[in-house]
């Protein structure tokens, strides 16, 4: 079964380094570049399983709880499209569910396996990890601030610049009536 290359990497870092905020970015991309964008998809359920998991990661229970919410509707609504990527939905949905209690009384994070169907798959991915010196399926290192607090750490100047040039568009689209105009 031939998956997107994007859907590999994903697997790599959710399995192997965990880190959920390069999974979030990798199928952000994938899902803007090759999908209508419409929120409403399996490619924003996987985005949001691993952003719930990151918040989690942090104690940001409240994050947490809204994203594997809005991650388990989406997985349970394409469920069969989950199939076509070798996961096996019933396991995953159950994983969810105690993902969601766990967090709903406030227990620790702790790493998770996306059930996969497919040994193929596993073994490719398993293959990556090791090429990126990742162990397959180990422990999340929460000492790692660079992978807990890594939106704290990233370099957000080119984010803030689109934000103020978008800004100073729409204010030179919209510019405020002068008195008695």
């Amino acid at each position: 079964m031939h998956y997107p290359d994007e859907y590999i990497r994903f697997l790599v870092h959710f399995h192997g380094d965990r880190d959920y905020f390069e999974c979030h970015e990798i199928l952000e991309e994938y899902w803007k570049e090759h999908t209508d964008e419409n929120k409403n998809s399996l490619w924003v359920g996987l985005i949001q399983l691993a952003v719930a998991l990151y918040h989690h990661r942090r104690r940001n229970f409240k994050g947490a709880l809204r994203m594997i919410r809005q991650a388990k509707q989406k997985i349970t609504t394409f469920s069969d499209e989950a199939r076509h990527l070798s996961l096996d939905t019933d396991k995953l949905l159950i994983i969810i569910s105690e993902i969601e209690s766990a967090i709903l009384v406030q227990s620790p994070y702790r790493s998770i396996m996306l059930p996969l169907s497919d040994d193929t798959l596993i073994e490719r991915c398993k293959t990556e990890c090791n090429r990126h010196g990742f162990t397959w399926g180990g422990e999340s290192n929460l000492s790692n601030k660079a992978l807990v607090d890594r939106h704290k750490l990233r370099d957000r100047s080119d984010i803030i610049l689109l934000r103020k040039e978008a800004l100073l568009s729409k204010s030179k689209l919209n510019p405020i009536s002068e008195k008695g105009e």
